[in-house]
């Protein structure tokens, strides 16, 4: 092969045209030898690259990445090369349509479809791949890790899309009927026997049973769902309950597939230590070289006031913080508070800082603070923070979209110790104390710590359990529409 006849290729095959650049930089690199054929044929690497792009094809449902014609030459090849030496212009056309092909299927594995994802809500960076050092480990390396894209939770979750997708080809499924009261231990109806059979489809109920008796496997199969689900875990069978079981395989297919295109999304995890909040989820995971150290309960964004999507840097603690109350609740609501009550805001421990047509005022320290006793700041342009709140109660409520889109946390001086626990001039008692001041104090990290506000409603947990969570704000409706036709 020379250049000539790589450059009639891209002028031949417009599809390859975005690629032109990788195309002539890999061929430049190894002086135009071919990488997909060896001395006995067609090579391992070729056979492994076909076999998982026609998976890939399948298991997604997505035929953007088919190319017949490559498909029936490589099976000419392989056939004729049993009798006789095929034809060269035929390997070489083989050849860079594979390397084609790998550029186009990498481009989207490993990034993502090519949709505008500020769209669909997300303003986390989409992360950049090199295509060429892609294809030189693929080239490289016999086996499939070659190309495994992403991060863990990526692979994870990608070990289900045949299961459901086998799951909805053969799906039967009757809709369980909505129940008049709540089922418990002891209980027996035809809908338990009903419930059970579903169950152990989705591998929740071990136990193979014709018995409509809601016995005690029945009572551990419902926390194991409901925990999967992010149901109130009581191992009652209400209709909450009944409405996740009702979703439909293909659906459920399809919550799998929007997850995985948003893992591509994500950018390479070089930070080891670092936090993520999943919306849908309403949970802080904190992570130390890598490794989850605890879980925090969280309150997120209501439906109208969604919580942004975004990554940025944790860089302080502010402990007794004021409260600097939006313009849009002074005028919503304190004004209309203090011309009824003209002790409103001694009552609420608020001050006016400026006056003007809308007066500016903040709340003061103390336990009676919108924010609580900290607040943990990573600066951004949605105005978007983690903090404590003296409205406990909340955090015991499995759905938590209360806020007004900052992120409220279940236990901030846990999260203050932590971020603290590298500084030797901070201990308990002093965080304690400074959670009770009369006035805010500031401490800057030593070291600012990754954040990722993400949103994902299926995802593989730290106990390798598959889980799903509603669509809060409907992203996976919108990107639904993008991703399928049907």
């Amino acid at each position: 092969m020379d250049s000539l006849e790589l450059d009639q290729f891209l002028k031949n095959n417009a599809t390859y045209q975005d690629y032109s650049q990788q195309f002539n930089d890999f061929y430049k690199d190894r002086n135009y030898a071919y990488a997909w054929f060896d001395s006995s044929g067609l090579s391992e690497q070729a056979s492994n690259f076909r076999n998982l792009q026609l998976n890939y094809i399948r298991s997604f449902e997505d035929s953007s990445l088919y190319h017949p014609e490559m498909e029936q030459l490589l099976n000419d090849l392989i056939a004729s090369g049993k009798k006789n030496k095929p034809a060269d212009s035929l390997v070489l056309k083989a050849e860079l349509l594979l390397t084609g092909q790998f550029f186009r299927y990498a481009a989207k594995v490993y990034k993502g479809s090519d949709i505008d994802v500020a769209e669909l809500g997300w303003f986390i960076p989409r992360k950049k791949i090199d295509l060429h050092a892609l294809l030189d480990s693929a080239i490289l390396h016999k086996n499939e890790e070659a190309y495994a894209p992403q991060n863990e939770q990526y692979k994870k979750l990608q070990q289900y899309v045949e299961r459901y997708s086998s799951l909805a080809k053969q799906e039967t499924y009757v809709s369980i009927p909505s129940l008049e009261k709540s089922l418990r231990k002891g209980d027996s109806s035809a809908i338990i026997l009903q419930i059970k059979k579903h169950l152990q489809l989705i591998g929740d109920l071990n136990e193979n049973t014709e018995s409509p008796l809601f016995d005690t496997a029945l009572v551990i199969a419902t926390k194991k769902y409901q925990q999967r689900m992010g149901l109130t875990v009581d191992g009652v069978i209400g209709n909450k309950m009944i409405t996740e079981l009702n979703v439909p395989f293909k659906q459920r297919l399809r919550q799998i597939l929007i997850n995985l295109e948003r893992l591509r999304w994500m950018p390479p995890e070089k930070d080891t230590n670092y936090i993520l909040v999943n919306i849908p989820e309403y949970k802080m995971h904190v992570y130390d070289s890598g490794q989850l150290q605890f879980d925090i309960n969280v309150i997120v964004g209501t439906a109208a006031n969604n919580t942004v999507i975004f990554t940025d840097k944790l860089q302080y603690v502010v402990f007794s913080p004021y409260w600097n109350v939006p313009e849009s609740i002074v005028t919503g609501e304190i004004l209309p508070a203090m011309k009824k009550n003209p002790e409103y805001l001694n009552k609420q421990n608020m001050e006016i800082v400026k006056q003007g047509k809308v007066p500016v005022i903040r709340q003061n320290p103390g336990p009676g603070n919108s924010l609580g006793l900290v607040k943990f700041l990573f600066p951004n342009n949605y105005n978007i923070y983690f903090h404590d709140t003296p409205n406990r109660n909340l955090f015991s409520q499995s759905s938590r979209s209360f806020s007004h889109g900052c992120i409220r946390i279940a236990e901030p001086k846990k999260m203050a110790a932590y971020l603290l626990r590298n500084d030797s001039s901070w201990n308990d008692r002093k965080i304690d104390s400074a959670m009770h001041l009369k006035k805010e104090k500031w401490v800057a990290l030593k070291k600012a710590v990754p954040v990722f506000i993400v949103y994902f409603t299926a995802w593989v947990d730290k106990n390798g359990e598959l889980n799903f969570r509603k669509d809060i704000y409907k992203h996976d409706e919108k990107m639904a529409k993008k991703l399928f036709r049907s």
